[in-house]
């Protein structure tokens, strides 16, 4: 809904209730509705999947029952626990898993030999800084936990494993990998999230006088020249990408590499299963065949229906056409994902930098 709106939109942003019913909670008779939720945690209800609310994901940190509660021990647990991974403090980037495989004894010491070798060839070398204060620059840990991260072979540089200290990068130049994921060490480079509010237009600048972009970028695009990944429409709520990263933004675009997008979409009920049957297995459009990458219908009044559906298709209204196609014309739209880029409880029409490891996690879905 658009800010002067006084019903449907919660106070934590846009992911407010679609016909008055959280997203993922029970109902009155306590059914339980089968989706995620993405407003504020419930009290006592239960989520039918993960929550988006304030807490991170992860284990609690509750201890065993009838046990005393010691936060010196808890908070070196936590300590050695987070020098164990790249970017282990980021909220937002913690609910992106990574499946990224350590190299074996083998493989680090036949990376050893083959980095002794190229120094007897090349000689040591002195341009760039130390990797692990790269490292450390671009947040992934203290110095000394990236020391230790080089030694157990966690690091690439250019492609190579590197597993001694000592090896000298450029941070504009060399691209460097922790645990298989991308990290950014050029400081120039920005990344934001924005929280399109109803009604602004995906441009920099509307000759017809109507809220932009850029009324709410005003001082970083001046200084950073942003530009936006992709647009929303007019009506279209939620997650926008801005940034000054020509490559990546290019790439998170190119049909090539099929960035999941995620929509909650309000449509007129009921939702026949036939319907959504059509969705899932193609339609055809003016501009050729389209179809979901997955559908599900999160919560249902009796005049309306709540689906999240996912797809990686960039075309124009895309989500519109085809539930128009379908004879359930969208009422409201919110992307509530672009790939690990998730809306969370971000207010509507703020703006957030994204966490390195986001970075990383979209760097490694183009192929960065």
């Amino acid at each position: 809904m658009s800010r002067g709106s006084s019903s449907g939109r919660n106070d934590r942003g846009g992911n407010s209730n679609f016909g008055g019913k959280p997203a993922g909670g029970r109902n009155g008779n306590g059914g339980k509705s089968g989706g995620k939720s993405y407003g504020k945690p419930g009290g006592a209800g239960r989520t039918g999947g993960k929550s988006f609310g304030e807490k991170p994901y992860g284990k609690s940190a509750s201890g065993k029952p009838g046990e005393k509660s010691n936060p010196a021990k808890r908070n070196t647990s936590a300590a050695r626990k987070n020098s164990e991974r790249a970017f282990a403090k980021e909220r937002f980037g913690n609910s992106v898993p990574n499946n990224y495989a350590r190299p074996t004894q083998r493989a680090r010491a036949q990376a050893r030999a083959e980095n002794q070798a190229a120094r007897e060839i090349h000689g040591e070398q002195q341009d760039g800084i130390r990797l692990q204060k790269a490292m450390a620059n671009a947040g992934v840990a203290s110095r000394r936990v990236c020391e230790e991260m080089i030694l157990e072979g966690r690091v690439e540089v250019n492609g190579n494993l590197v597993v001694e200290l000592g090896t000298r990068v450029d941070p504009d130049k060399d691209r460097i990998h922790v645990d298989g994921m991308r990290i950014q060490t050029n400081q120039a480079n920005r990344y934001f999230v924005f929280n399109k509010p109803k009604h602004v237009m995906c441009t920099m600048d509307d000759p017809e006088g109507r809220r932009t972009i850029a009324d709410y970028f005003k001082n970083e695009h001046k200084s950073l020249r942003l530009f936006h990944v992709g647009r929303l429409d007019y009506k279209t709520e939620g997650v926008l990408i801005l940034t000054n990263d020509g490559e990546l933004a290019n790439r998170l675009q190119h049909p090539k590499y099929e960035v999941p997008k995620t929509y909650l979409v309000q449509i007129p009920g009921p939702l026949p299963r036939a319907v959504s049957n059509q969705l899932r297995e193609g339609i055809k459009l003016e501009d050729g065949w389209i179809k979901v990458d997955d559908l599900k219908i999160i919560a249902t009044t009796p005049k309306h229906v709540m689906v999240e559906v996912t797809l990686h298709s960039g075309r124009n209204r895309i989500v519109r056409r085809m539930f128009d196609a379908v004879g359930h014309p969208v009422q409201r739209l919110v992307r509530v994902a672009v790939g690990p880029v998730q809306l969370g409880d971000q207010k509507q029409g703020t703006i957030r930098s994204l966490g390195n490891q986001e970075v990383g996690h979209l760097m490694a879905m183009v192929g960065m």
